[in-house]
């Protein structure tokens, strides 16, 4: 399978693990229990696959009424390369393109994890209290209360990793659930107060590591969020190996509902 509807594929196996699904013909929704927004999303209901444009129309009505029903704002994640053509179809009905960013591959024998430098331990989140302090690392770095995941026992449903600069909890990442051998890293964040100082770099190294070595991922992802993190994650060994598309829906579909 092409590296880009592998990766979709199995974004789409993991996150129906532990989300609702509500597909419609070429789309799929994914309903997360908790309400916050980056948790739940859309997705392409077959990677790899040609789509009919014909269905698109009703599809995304059908998934922005099941979003709408919960109170759920609409975002799609997509992968270019694995359904060709199928963002251009959403943005003409009504969704905006909101990135464009380069999808970055790296497998487990080319990874490349920094030094650590005097004062800074990286540790697995295995307690919920450990979670809790990962959890507000990522609150003050995306400035959004609530920012951040879900402990599970099972590292092959996810992990969390925390880096800590002479005892204090300074930057985390996280690993999503594995299939088909893959996963995402995600949440990658730094306090404020600790910025600049390599511990994003340290924080991604680990957490693609941990996922390799603990939850048995061969093969990991991520989206940069900007030019400076694509710098730093290639100097992991990360390299563009597709590329991500990311949508909004902005047409205030909550509203037809109440």
């Amino acid at each position: 399978m092409e590296i880009g509807a592998r990766i979709a594929a199995a974004q789409l196996a993991g996150s129906s693990r532990s989300k609702r699904q509500v597909v419609a013909g070429p789309l799929v929704g994914l309903l997360h229990d908790d309400d916050a927004w980056y948790l739940s999303a859309m997705l392409a209901a077959e990677p790899g696959q040609p789509f009919d444009p014909d269905e698109v129309p009703w599809a995304l009505a059908t998934i922005r009424q099941a979003f709408a029903a919960e109170g759920r704002w609409l975002s799609a994640e997509l992968v270019d390369e694995a359904n060709p053509g199928l963002a251009e179809a959403l943005e003409a009905n009504g969704m905006t393109i909101v990135s464009h960013p380069p999808l970055l591959v790296v497998e487990s024998g080319d990874l490349l994890s920094p030094e650590l430098p005097a004062g800074v331990t990286v540790q697995v989140v295995t307690t919920d209290d450990d979670q809790v302090e990962a959890n507000a690392v990522s609150a003050d770095a995306y400035e959004m209360e609530g920012a951040g995941f879900a402990r599970h026992s099972d590292p092959a449903n996810g992990g969390c990793v925390l880096v800590r600069v002479d005892g204090v909890a300074a930057a985390s990442a996280s690993w999503v659930a594995v299939a088909d051998g893959v996963t995402e890293v995600a949440g990658v964040g730094t306090i404020h107060t600790h910025r600049r100082r390599g511990l994003g770099a340290i924080a991604t190294a680990y957490a693609t590591q941990q996922a390799f070595e603990l939850a048995g991922a061969t093969l990991a992802w991520l989206t940069p969020g900007d030019d400076g993190a694509d710098r730093i994650y290639r100097r992991l060994g990360y390299a563009p190996k597709a590329t991500a598309v990311h949508l909004g829906d902005p047409g205030g579909h909550l509203a037809d509902l109440r």
